[in-house]
């Protein structure tokens, strides 16, 4: 029998089937039965399966670590797998389930990334020119999940391995922007997206096929509609359906929808591009997020996709969900916070006209309280110039400066801003949304440096001006008023400067040290 795609794995003419499973006492887990063994295998995400190889057909030239993110059981970590499979290349993976400390890091996946393996031998020459069999490649799991004590020093340790490794390495994250700023930058990214009820049906039928279970198209469709794009767990609803069963019926299937929760992203498409302010709003209710984080991201986000018009009308919801925050935080009253919510998801999908189709890169809340250094240096750097508190400055001016100077527009005021608080291309960035490396931005601090140049040479009032000649003069002119006042003392005489900046020989009185002192004396 050939080989066969389904549900993200492999149906060899060896496969278990339903009468053989019988003789074993576990059922064995179908999602690691039918994993793939191949990228020719994954369902869905054809897109993001090519850029994956060709990511490692061109490794040799650019060297870089890669993210693959997107939701839980769309196949990420079974792509990494069946790529290395694909190339040749053994595997080291590290999951969540490890300790992920930055010894741990550097001690394992790190020495198979400097071209050693585990056992502390040189891998002879490593993954030099075209010897790609000798190549390990590194997957480093739930990358996006690396925090607290348990994982201390993680972040740091990643961040140096996927810039000085010898060795592919693959991150995999749920989401994207969780993960830090340094790190992102450092690797090329991939979405991968949720699967489509399409491709996931007939991957079931596969399945069931090859396991001897007979089945009504309607119950495949059911399990396909329930799961909402991911693959593993149709497959593993789809084993607990068939188990004890030689059919697979509508009502065999556990119609109530599985306890998974909507991820952001998703959330911010239906408010600001696609659903209803009704749908919108049950939608919020499936955000595992308060809220005032919901309101955080939809204002953040909201200007890459809304018009002028619109961004008006959403400001007035958003201005009165802010009302009910504050009187939730003012009376702990939690139950104020479906009064925010309707505002927040409806009333913005309310101000919205029609649908928005595209694709939108979001990003988290730039002003969330220690989000990150930048934001604390954006908001101190504030708060010294306008004579305030940080945390004014974060909450009422910051918020301000990011929406007049979204994607560094106006231009001119975007200078202005980074001359008057002194901003960096990581302020700049950080504040406006813009790409920090970006030709824009850098040509941006460095417009706003030379307009803080000609501030202090205008408001310096001659203090570092004029020429060599005028500085000569000067010299002259005190250097007489001080023969005058010595004459007046009956001191001795001293020899004035020549006009040619030549000096005439001078009395005894006068010692080194002396003109030394006169001159810091000048200076200060």
């Amino acid at each position: 029998m050939s080989s066969q795609v389904v549900a993200g794995g492999t149906l060899e003419g060896s496969a278990t089937t339903k009468h053989q499973t019988d003789l074993v006492p576990t059922m064995v887990d179908w999602t690691e039965t039918y994993r793939p063994r191949s990228l020719s295998e994954l369902r869905g995400n054809n897109k993001a399966r090519d850029k994956l190889k060709q990511w490692a057909d061109t490794w040799d030239d650019h060297r870089e670590a890669v993210v693959i993110y997107g939701s839980p059981g769309v196949g990420k970590t079974s792509a990494a797998h069946a790529l290395a499979t694909d190339m040749g290349w053994e595997t080291v993976e590290l999951n969540a389930s490890d300790q992920r400390t930055g010894d741990v890091i550097e001690r394992f996946a790190g020495r198979a990334a400097m071209n050693a393996t585990l056992a502390g031998s040189l891998s002879g020459g490593g993954a030099s020119g075209g010897d790609t069999a000798s190549r390990q490649l590194v997957i480093l799991d739930e990358a996006d999940n690396i925090h607290g004590n348990y994982d201390r020093g993680g972040k740091a340790a990643i961040t140096k391995l996927v810039k000085n490794s010898g060795q592919p390495i693959i991150l995999i994250a749920n989401e994207f922007y969780e993960m830090s700023r340094g790190l992102r930058n450092a690797c090329q990214d991939i979405e991968f997206r949720d699967v489509g009820s399409r491709s996931i049906v007939p991957a079931l039928r596969d399945i069931c096929r090859h396991e001897g279970v007979e089945y009504d198209d309607a119950a495949l469709e059911v399990i396909a509609e329930i799961n909402s794009g991911d693959l593993r767990g149709a497959v593993k609803d789809l084993q607990a359906a068939a188990e004890g069963r030689e059919k697979i019926t509508e009502e065999n299937v556990v119609t109530s929808e599985r306890d998974k929760s909507m991820g952001i992203f998703p959330f911010l498409d239906a408010v600001l591009k696609e659903e209803s302010a009704k749908a919108a709003l049950e939608a919020s209710y499936q955000v595992d997020e308060t809220p005032d984080d919901l309101t955080k991201w939809i204002e953040d986000n909201m200007l890459a996709v809304y018009d002028p018009s619109e961004t008006a009308r959403a400001y007035d919801f958003l201005a009165n969900a802010d009302v009910w925050l504050g009187r939730v935080r003012a009376t702990q009253n939690y139950s104020y916070w479906r009064y925010a919510g309707d505002n927040t998801a409806g009333g913005v999908a309310a101000a919205r006209e029609g649908t928005k189709g595209g694709w939108t890169r979001y990003g988290r809340p730039q002003f969330w309280p220690g989000s990150n250094n930048t934001a604390d240096e954006v908001c101190q750097q504030i708060a010294e110039r306008g004579g305030m508190s940080i945390g004014v400055a974060r909450r009422s001016v910051l918020p301000f400066l990011s929406a007049m100077t979204h994607h560094c527009k106006p231009r001119e005021l975007t200078v202005t801003m980074a001359a008057a608080y002194e901003f960096d291309e990581s302020h700049v960035s950080f504040v406006t949304g813009s790409g920090e490396s970006t030709n824009k931005v850098q040509s941006i601090v460095e417009d706003a440096q030379q307009l803080r140049e000609d501030a202090i040479e205008a408001n310096a009032g001659g203090a570092f001006a004029g020429t060599t000649a005028e500085n000569e003069a000067t010299n002259e002119t005190e250097a007489t008023t001080a023969t005058a006042e010595t004459d007046e003392t009956d001191q001795p005489e001293v020899a004035l400067a020549d006009s040619d900046g030549s000096s005439a020989a001078a009395d005894d009185l006068e010692s080194e040290d002396d003109d030394n002192q006169a001159g810091l004396s000048d200076f200060l």
